[in-house]
C-alpha cells in the first residue's frame, strides 16, 4: 500500500507534463523541500521559487485540492513523522519569531486547543471513559516525549483505580514483559505522538491480539496507534523547534481524568479521606500556620 507521501509524488509526477513553468518550479521545490513548503504560505512559496501566488493556488487545484491551505495542511500531516530534530529547527527560524518566542509558543499551544476542543468526538470520549471504569486492568503505556503524559495519567488514575500498570518503557523486550498477562477485559492506553514510537505501536497490536481494548491518544486518524487501536481520542500537537507542543493532548488526559472522577466520587471521597489522614501524619505537604 502506497504511503500519502508517494501517492502525491505519483500525482505530482503524473501532473507534471501538463504543469506550466511557474508549476513545475513549485512541484520541483516541494518534491525537494517539502518540509520547508509544509509550512509557507501560498505567496512565500511563489517568491522562493519565482512564480506569483495565483500560480501556487492553480497548481493546488491542479492536483485535485479545493485550495493551497488544503495542500499545505495535506503536507504537514505527511511530514510530522518524517522530520528529523535538525530538520525540525530549520523549520521552526520561519515560523517562530525570534523576538518573541514566548508569545509564539504560547499563542501556538492555545491555537491547539481551540482546535482540539472544536474536532474532538465527545461521543467517543465519554464511550472511552465508561470503558475505562468497567475494564478488569488497565495498562498505560506513554515513551520519550509521551512519557510525560502517561505518568501524570498513570499518577492519578492510581487515586482513582486499584487496577493500574504504568509500563515502563526501556527497551521492547522490557515492555512485553509487563504486559504479556493482558487479556479480554483488559484496557491498553497507549499514548503517542509524531514521531510515533514503535515499541507503543506494538505493545498495542500484542494486548489487542491477546483480547484487550486497546484505546489510542494520538493527534490524528492517520496516526498508525489510531489505526490499531480500537478507539481514539484526538488532540493536537505541533512541532516547536527541537521538542514537541503536548499542552492539548494534556488537556484532553486532564478531561480524561476529571469526567471519570466525577463517575467515581463517592469512591473518591473515601480514597482522598484517608490521603489526607496519611498526608498529615507523614507530612507529606508542607502546612503553612498563619
Amino acid at each position: 500500500m502506497e504511503s500519502k507521501y508517494q501517492e502525491l509524488l505519483k500525482n505530482i509526477g503524473e501532473a507534471y507534463s501538463k504543469f506550466s513553468k511557474g508549476q513545475k518550479r513549485i512541484a520541483d521545490y516541494i518534491v525537494n523541500h517539502y518540509d520547508k513548503a509544509a509550512f509557507m504560505t501560498a505567496a512565500k512559496l511563489g517568491s522562493t521559487v519565482g512564480a506569483s501566488e495565483s500560480t501556487v493556488v492553480r497548481f493546488a487545484a491542479e492536483l485535485g485540492y479545493e485550495g493551497y491551505p488544503q495542500l499545505k495542511k495535506g503536507l504537514q500531516e505527511l511530514i510530522k513523522s518524517k522530520l528529523t530534530s535538525v530538520q525540525r529547527l530549520e523549520v521552526s527560524e520561519s515560523r517562530i519569531d525570534e523576538e518573541d518566542v514566548l508569545k509564539s509558543v504560547l499563542q501556538s499551544d492555545i491555537e491547539k486547543i481551540k482546535q482540539t476542543l472544536e474536532k474532538i468526538d465527545k461521543l467517543e470520549f465519554n464511550k472511552i471513559i465508561d470503558i475505562i471504569i468497567k475494564a478488569k486492568k488497565i495498562y498505560i503505556l506513554g515513551v520519550r516525549s509521551s512519557a510525560s503524559l502517561a505518568s501524570f495519567l498513570g499518577f492519578y488514575f492510581d487515586l482513582v483505580f486499584d487496577n493500574i500498570r504504568q509500563v515502563n518503557a526501556t527497551i521492547t523486550s522490557e515492555v512485553f514483559e509487563q504486559i504479556v498477562r493482558a487479556k479480554k477485559g483488559d484496557v491498553f492506553i497507549g499514548i503517542s505522538f509524531p514521531r510515533y514510537s514503535q515499541r507503543t505501536l506494538k505493545a498495542m497490536k500484542y494486548v489487542k491480539s491477546q483480547g484487550a481494548v486497546t484505546i489510542a491518544i494520538t493527534d490524528s486518524k492517520e496516526s498508525p496507534l489510531a489505526k490499531a487501536a480500537d478507539h481514539s481520542l484526538f488532540a493536537g500537537s505541533d512541532m516547536v523547534s527541537f521538542a514537541d507542543s503536548l499542552v492539548a493532548p494534556l488537556s484532553v488526559i486532564n478531561a480524561l481524568i476529571v469526567a471519570i472522577g466525577v463517575k467515581k466520587k463517592e469512591s473518591l471521597y473515601k480514597v482522598f479521606g484517608k490521603l489526607e489522614k496519611i498526608w498529615d501524619e507523614y507530612q507529606v505537604y508542607e502546612k503553612n500556620e498563619y
